[in-house]
This record gives structure tokens, sequence and C-alpha cells, in this order.
């Protein structure tokens, strides 16, 4: 037989709740004048609050969708309820018994559909918490005793036990009035060869409530090592469960956090439990799933979409975390809020933090937080060799598009310049104008590629005069040799490059008057030579016994180490060619120290650019005793090159 609410009832139900105390479950209102309140509304994207309540009249209106109606059409529309439903979940606030009539809109007399499906959630809870104190759940007790938390916090989040056999909870509420098609569709059973059964066994249950507060589905955790299903079992997709729309703890946390205008996102109820505990009362969880866009409308709704508010992701500090929180980051620019994560140390979650070190230990988590834009940036760059042009430079191409997806044209420069710090790269300038490159690419729509790169020096993918930081330890002044860099890694032969002018000198030199230029030219590494086949002779002369030891068969030895046909090309041809001395005779010691002292120079100064570059890199990582040592060595180095310019050869 047909019912419907008696009329009266529905009026009294409707005049008993205040509107805004409804909306205020599911959104943050704050005053709009002449009595009024405003909020983001929950029914379509916008970042200014157009959504208006009047709680004089009893009325919400959306300016920006035009959504418009009363306590019961907000809730129909907010959480796709049918008429009755919403009746029926108002009178339950208002501890209003309703009057069924017959012949009218609505269903049956008995509640609507959801209705029946939360109380059924809201029996089990109560009915799972009372089976936590039975002597089956000693290994649920003893589960939450050794993660520090007691009766009175079992109790606090309603955590509760599921008897191990086929059909405890089916049972109990059959005598509760609810069917078998009831119970399956809510997701607290499932289908059996004989019937249904519990679909939650011998497990530790918690309870997930929706933004107002119902209890909507649950999240069990296994005991049993016989229990062969998943280490976690929620509940599954149903009319009032959908996990992509819930967050664990949000009906304890909303309050806080519009209140505090922080939100604070871990990954496990155990997570949830022990922040709430340690006095992080804004912290929630996803259940089963990864934190995404129907999360996100929740938070935002309560955060009011300003930017002085703040969402705060906790990882662990392993690879899975790294990567969770990276796929957090690529919603960032959803929120107007600020977004920040704290890594837990020894890859401890808030739980076993609380657990090691107590209750200050967690908000101390908290407080230590960094933004999340900024740890994205390093873990990007981080995956990279930075010691190596190549490795900058692909770093470079990997993090700008990061920088160039914010939206803020200031925020954008300055994370640019930010990440030249990362790099280590000394030409900011570039950097922000290939970010820039990059940014006005993604808004013309992505198409026909970024733009080509120049390479100044100092960029990452420029040659090694400039070109980022090395790690190699200080050098002395007594110590001339400039490390750091592997040799032969510069560009090849180029006749009219200046650099390799006088690097081709000074070979000329040790091939034809070694005893010129001996024993300084042996102290002199591979890698002060640019073009790989000048560091190749280099190497070869000293395999040959160095100038000091040159002979008569000195020559042949050099060529006999020779690798292949082109070197040995190579080192016929600088044993012939005249030295490019300017008074056209013989080179004398003078001459020879001029081009020992400009090859010197030259590797010092590329030396002295990788340093600072790396100091930089260093300083933006806010590693300061690193940084310092840096510093140091190249101050080191620039007095090195102070003397050089001043002495000559005598300070080699």
């Amino acid at each position: 037989m047909a019912g419907r609410i008696n009329d009266e009832d529905v009026r009294a139900v409707r005049d008993a709740v205040p509107i805004d105390s409804v909306v205020s479950e599911y959104l943050q209102l704050r005053p709009a004048g002449g009595g009024n309140l405003k909020g983001l509304c929950p029914f379509h994207d916008e970042k200014s609050p157009s959504f208006h309540v009047s709680p004089a009249k009893g009325l919400f209106h959306c300016f920006g969708c035009q959504e418009g109606g009363d306590t019961l059409a907000f809730l129909m529309k907010v959480d796709h309820l049918t008429f009755s439903e919403s009746v029926e979940r108002l009178a339950a606030q208002a501890g209003i018994t309703l009057r069924y009539e017959e012949g009218g809109y609505g269903r049956a007399s008995q509640q609507g559909e959801r209705t029946r499906l939360v109380e059924a959630h809201k029996v089990a809870v109560q009915y799972y918490a009372e089976q936590l104190d039975s002597p089956e759940a000693e290994a649920a007790r003893r589960f939450l005793g050794e993660r520090g938390f007691d009766q009175a916090a079992a109790l606090h989040f309603g955590v509760g036990y599921s008897p191990a056999g086929w059909d405890h909870l089916t049972r109990f509420l059959r005598g509760r009035g609810f069917t078998d098609k009831e119970l399956v569709l809510s997701g607290l059973a499932q289908e059996g060869r004989r019937g249904p059964i519990d679909r939650f066994r011998g497990r530790l249950m918690w309870p997930i409530r929706d933004v107002s507060g119902e209890v909507v589905g649950f999240g069990a955790r296994r005991l049993r090592e016989d229990d062969n299903g998943p280490k976690y079992l929620n509940t599954p997709e149903t009319p009032v469960y959908r996990k992509s729309q819930v967050l664990y703890g949000i009906d304890l946390a909303k309050r806080d956090i519009a209140k505090e205008g922080r939100a604070v996102v871990v990954e496990g109820y155990t997570d949830v439990m022990a922040c709430h505990l340690a006095g992080v009362t804004t912290a929630i969880a996803t259940s089963g799933t990864a934190f995404g866009e129907g999360h996100i409308k929740i938070l935002r709704r309560l955060l009011m979409d300003n930017s002085r508010t703040e969402v705060i992701f906790t990882f662990d500090g392993d690879a899975a975390g790294r990567k969770a929180a990276l796929r957090a980051f690529e919603d960032d620019q959803k929120f107007a809020a600020r977004t920040s994560i704290a890594i837990s140390p020894g890859g401890m979650d808030p739980c076993e933090l609380r657990i090691a070190q107590g209750d200050t230990a967690v908000r101390e988590l908290i407080d230590s937080r960094t933004r999340l834009f900024e740890f994205a940036l390093r873990s990007v760059v981080d995956e990279h060799d930075l010691d190596s042009a190549e490795g900058r430079s692909a770093a470079l191409e990997a993090a700008a598009p990061i920088v160039a997806q914010l939206k803020d044209p200031s925020l954008q420069h300055e994370y640019a310049v930010r990440l030249a710090g990362l790099l280590g790269v000394l030409d900011t300038q570039f950097v922000v104008r290939r970010v820039g490159r990059i940014a006005q690419w993604k808004r013309a729509g992505g198409q026909g590629g970024p733009g080509g790169q120049d390479t100044p020096a100092g960029h990452p993918g420029a040659g090694r005069r400039g070109a980022g930081a090395g790690r190699g330890g200080p050098v002395p002044p007594s110590t001339p040799a400039v490390a750091g860099r592997p040799a032969g890694r510069g560009p090849a032969l180029h006749l009219r490059n200046p650099a390799q002018l006088v690097e081709r000198e000074l070979l000329k030199l040790a091939l034809q008057h070694p005893h010129l230029v001996a024993p300084a030219f042996d102290a002199y590494g591979a890698d002060e030579f640019t073009a790989e086949p000048y560091a190749v002779l280099r190497g070869l002369i000293e395999t040959a016994g160095g100038t000091e030891a040159a002979d008569d068969g000195y020559l042949d030895r050099v060529r006999e180490a020779a690798p292949d046909d082109t070197v040995r090309k190579l080192i016929n041809e600088l044993t012939v060619e005249p030295p490019r001395n300017p008074g056209n005779g013989a080179p004398d010691e003078a001459y020879a120290g001029e081009q020992l002292v400009a090859v010197r120079l030259a590797a010092v100064r590329a030396r002295v650019a990788e340093l600072e570059g790396g100091a930089r890199r260093l300083d933006a990582q806010g590693r300061a005793e690193e940084s310092a040592a840096v510093w140091q060595e190249l101050w080191v180095l620039e007095q090195y090159a102070t003397a050089l310019r001043a002495k000559g050869a005598a300070a080699l």
C-alpha cells in the first residue's frame, strides 16, 4: 500500500531544523550581510562564494548555478535523496516521529531506501562495537593496544569487531527488521550459496561517516592468518557509499578544519586516530582509494577556497609514499589553499611515530611541513645526475613544465629562480625564459612544441665552461690539478676556439720542446683539456713517461701508445706544426709559461663556475654545512686564480 508523510509533520520537520545548521554540515558559511550567509556552492565549481543562505526565510540560492530552495530541497540535491528520505533524515535529527498516510507522494509507508540503508549501518556500528568486548575479539583489542589506542579511543572513533562466523550480523539485522535485499544492497552482506552472508568476518571495523555524520560504510582490517582476503577490505560502491566522495574522519574534523583553515590528509584509519589523539584534530583519510577530485571538492567547501588556508599531506618517506605525494601534487592547482607535505622520519606513519616518540612528535611532524610544490620540484630534480651537464639539462626539461603550470605569474617567476638554484645554473634568466616559453605553449593549447632552446654559458646543457656543479674535494694552491670532471667530456676539436688554440699550443710545446714545459706540464690532468682528442693526447704523453723524462725515444713512445690512426695523425700534425709565438723565433720559457698559465686559468675558471653553481644548489636545498665547504673550496680556487694572473708561471 502506498503512503505519504503527514503534511503537518513535513512542516514541523522543516521548521524544527534551521537551514544554516544543515548546510554548514557540508560547507563553511560566512556572514554575507543582512543576516544572510554565504559559502562555496556544493553544486558547481567556483572560487568566489555565490551560494547564499537566508536563515530567517529558511531558503538557499546560488547566484552561480541558480540552484535554490528550502532545507529539504538542499538535502535532496546534495545527497541525492528522495523527498521522503530528506524528511526522514531531518525528523531523526529533530526527534520527531513521522506519521504516514495513504495515497500520496513518496515511497511506501516504510522509510525510503537510503534511510533504510543508513539505518542498517547505524545498527551495525552498535553491533560491532559491542562485539569488541567479546572473548573472540582478543586479537582486535591487542591490535589496538599495540598501536596506543585504549577503550576510550575505540569508543570515540566507533571502532568495533566483526565476528568470524558466516552470518552473525546478517541474522542480527534480520531480527531488527531489515530484509536480505537491504542487507546486500547496503554492502553489509553478500550473496552466498545458501543466501546472504556477512561481508566482514573476523575483522577490526572502522565506521566511515559522510560529512553529515551518517555511517555509510566500513573499513575492515584483517586480523587472522587464515584470512585469505585483502589486508584492508572496504564497503563496495553502494547507493550510500562512494569511496571517491567520502573522507574518513571528516565528521570529527570538519568543524576544526573550517575553524583553523587547515586540513591534514593522512593515509590510514589508525593515522587519523593517532593524529586526533595527539591534538591534530583536522586529520582525515581516504578510504581504499587515492585522493581525488571528489575529496578535493569536500575540502574546498570547508576551506572556502581561501589562499590563507592549507591542505597538508602526510606520506611515508619510502618510494611508495613519495609516489603518492607526487600523485597528490597533480591536483595541486585545483586548490586555492596552500598545499604542503610532511614526510615522516624513518618511513614511519603518524601512528608509528606516536608509538615511538609520543604525541609531541606527531604535532612536530605536521609543523615541519614543506610546500608540496617545492617537494615535487625537488623530487623530479633529484632523479637526475646533477654532476653532469646532460643530467642538469634533463632535470631542467623535466622540472620546467612543473613550474610552468603555476597560474600565478609572480609565483611562476619565483619558482623558476628557485629551480635555477636547485640545478646550480648561474644564468637564472635562461631558466625563467624556458619556463615562460613552456607556459605560453601550454596556454596556446600545447601545439607544435614549446620552442627551442638557446644554450648560454651557465645553462645546464652547455659545454664544460660554466656548466654547473661538480663535487670534487677542495683544491689547495699547492695542488694545482683541477679535479671533478672526467676526461674527454668536452667538445670535439674546433680550431677557431680560443681556449682550444691555447691547449693545442701547449701540446705542441710538450711534443716539440718538452724541456720548456717540464715538469709543470706533467702535473696537468687530462680533464684540463676541453677537447677530447687533446685530453687523449695528454694521457698518451703521461703513458710515454711525461715531458720531464723526454729523451730520443720520447716521440716514438707517444706514437706507439696511440689507440688508432686518427690519434697518430694528430700527434704527427702537432709534432710538425710550428708554434704560434709572435717573434717567429724558437719558443722560449716565457712563451711556454704563458701557455701553461692560460690553460690552467681556463680550467680554474671552469671549476669556479662549477663550484658556484653547486654552492647555490646546496643553498637552495638548505644544506648549509655542505654549502659552506663548497664556498670555502671556491675561495681557495679564486685565490689561486689571482696568483696565476699576478705571478704567471711562478704560481704553478
